[in-house]
């Protein structure tokens, strides 16, 4: 792919993330064929609602049990973090974090922009907080890319080389975003960002798949990334194809916490600075 090609690999525990990231492919691609079954049969898809516009159906679950079944037999000691289940402590140092189907509602209405992610975290060493994310998966079925990242081993777009875009100016950028729909007591908040944006890039874009979103920011689809409210399941393996493209995921303070905040803003290192500097006027 075309854009920034990301910094020479780090090479930390490269082997062990291969072995994690085949697991995690394997893993997606389970997921993904409970997912087209359904959508492929053009049957109207049942749902219940978890919260305020937050849904899930039996196709999130049923693919979420296709994963979880693939990693838990070649890992039983791993521990899960997935989005409709019950978190499990495997005793270990690895965490799979797991979103079995990310745009649920696109998914339900048959808008054809939804994926599986998932990603495996290592406890970080000598007692620190926190978690590293080493190997991560962002699979589209339906157009069959499959977005992969080792940490320190690269960003691949089915087996091609990511880089993040050139773009240093927010003028000629293509953003996009996603609506706290989770947090609507962010709403007016969020409305004061993208006004603004909307305002100083060339247009912004809802597709309704956050981990989709990031992927496309590893690419050079879309120049830069903006949202509020998340889990970690939507960031996880997302955040590591776009570092390891060469772009960087911050929280809006700046810091490296998004996935215990759910606030993420991601892109090229010049885009990621003007980004914030828009976002902190409206969220100090």
């Amino acid at each position: 792919m075309t854009g920034r090609r990301p910094p020479a690999a780090r090479g930390a525990r490269v082997t062990d993330a291969h072995e994690l990231l085949k697991t995690a492919i394997d893993a997606a691609r389970a997921g993904a064929a409970v997912i087209t079954a359904a959508h492929r049969s053009g049957g109207r898809i049942a749902y219940a609602a978890k919260a305020r516009n937050d849904f899930v159906t039996a196709v999130d679950r049923e693919s979420e049990s296709a994963i979880v079944s693939v990693i838990t037999a070649r890992h039983p000691d791993h521990a899960i973090l997935a989005e409709e289940s019950a978190a499990t402590d495997g005793g270990g140092a690895i965490r799979w974090i797991i979103d079995p189907l990310d745009g649920t509602t696109n998914f339900i209405h048959g808008f054809p922009v939804f994926c599986v992610s998932i990603a495996a975290a290592v406890s970080r060493p000598g007692g620190a907080s926190g978690e590293d994310v080493v190997a991560g998966v962002v699979y589209d079925p339906l157009r069959d890319e499959l977005f992969t990242a080792t940490r320190g081993g690269g960003a691949f777009l089915n087996g091609e080389r990511l880089g993040v875009s050139e773009q240093r100016e927010l003028s000629g950028c293509l953003l996009a975003t996603g609506f706290p729909f989770r947090a609507q007591h962010l709403l007016r908040k969020y409305l004061g960002i993208f006004e603004e944006l909307h305002g100083a890039t060339q247009g912004i874009r809802r597709p309704g798949s956050a981990a989709l979103d990031l992927a496309f920011v590893a690419c050079g689809r879309v120049d830069g990334f903006f949202e509020m409210g998340l889990s970690p399941w939507d960031m996880a393996a997302g955040s590591l194809l776009i570092a390891e493209a060469g772009g960087a995921s911050r929280e809006f303070e700046g810091g490296d916490g998004f996935l215990a905040t759910g606030n993420i803003v991601a892109g090229p290192p010049g885009i990621l600075e003007g980004l914030l500097a828009i976002i902190r006027k409206h969220y100090p």
